[in-house]
């Protein structure tokens, strides 16, 4: 009985997960291309040598890794920042438990070309903002690499902080009060006990939202999709500026029709995701363990 329970699970999983991993792995192998089927035929590597060669590909990489690190490193800081503020006891907590939440229900399409309104070069609020500041000069945010990264990444970062907040309030709630009474007694403040008591104590969760924010960060799609001017051309930018890996595997598969190269790339994603989220929880888990 305990295994027909699990049974749908698994069923539901082998149709819907490990088939398409499978079939992706068997594409990736070949050479197929929905413009002309006559070419279909075995490839071997070929896919993944040409990815070696591929400036489209490096570029896109690069852009996913820079936009990657200027979202994942500070979404993650200020999320355990707030989780620290709204662990302490504040007036109306339970409204400002429930707002970190709204940017995350907030449907992505929609958050995302407010973000464009906000952005915009003549009458955008983030050029109002910094010309208070003393910037004459309006910004360009569609005009070069660095400017798209950080629009990217503040879209990016506001819908996920307050959820990443939450996991860590959540586990900061379960470390008992006397930990931190009989530290301020000793003399430690704010800061020091947020580093080397409660980081160190939910350490766990850390590194859970270190690997989700990985995984999510270095498969970004919708907000680069929706920074271009044309969306549907998956071009990411006139010199693909801020073109993804995810962009350009759905530019090679679903635009060029090559599916069998835009399976290899997908792969190669993978790959790069496993070894950058064991790098992370390994980083995480080593800087955790030394502030004990």
């Amino acid at each position: 009985m305990p295994y027909v329970l699990i049974a749908p699970f698994f069923i539901l999983f082998a149709i819907f997960g490990l088939f398409p991993l499978i079939f992706n792995g068997v594409v990736a192998l070949r050479t197929w291309r929905l413009d002309d089927p006559a070419q279909d035929g075995w490839a071997g590597l070929a896919n993944f040598e040409k990815l070696l060669t591929d400036e489209d590909f490096w570029n896109a990489l690069y852009n996913t890794f820079g936009i990657f690190v200027l979202s994942t490193v500070p979404q993650l800081f200020l999320a355990l920042c707030v989780a620290f503020l709204l662990n302490r006891r504040l007036r109306g907590q339970t409204w400002f438990r429930v707002s970190m939440l709204l940017p995350y229900i907030t449907p992505l399409t929609a958050s995302t070309l407010v973000f464009l309104v906000v952005f915009g070069r003549d009458y955008g609020v983030a050029n109002w903002v910094l010309s208070v500041f003393g910037m004459d000069d309006p910004i360009d945010w569609r005009a070069g690499k660095l400017q798209s990264w950080v629009a990217i990444a503040t879209m990016v970062n506001w819908k996920w902080i307050g959820y990443n907040a939450l996991l860590y309030l959540s586990a900061m709630q379960t470390i008992p009060r006397d930990i931190y009474e009989a530290s301020a007694l000793d003399g430690a403040t704010s800061w020091k006990q947020l580093w080397r008591i409660t980081v160190p104590m939910i350490l766990p969760v850390v590194i859970f939202t270190v690997v989700l924010s990985t995984i999510g960060g270095l498969q970004l799609f919708t907000e680069p999709m929706l920074l271009d001017a044309n969306p549907a051309s998956a071009s990411g930018g006139s010199n693909g500026e801020w073109q993804t890996i995810a962009q350009l595997i759905y530019k090679v598969g679903w635009k060029n029709l090559n599916l069998g190269y835009a399976a290899a790339m997908s792969w190669a994603l993978f790959l790069i995701i496993v070894v950058v989220a064991v790098v992370n929880t390994l980083v995480t888990n080593r800087l955790g363990g030394g502030k004990r």
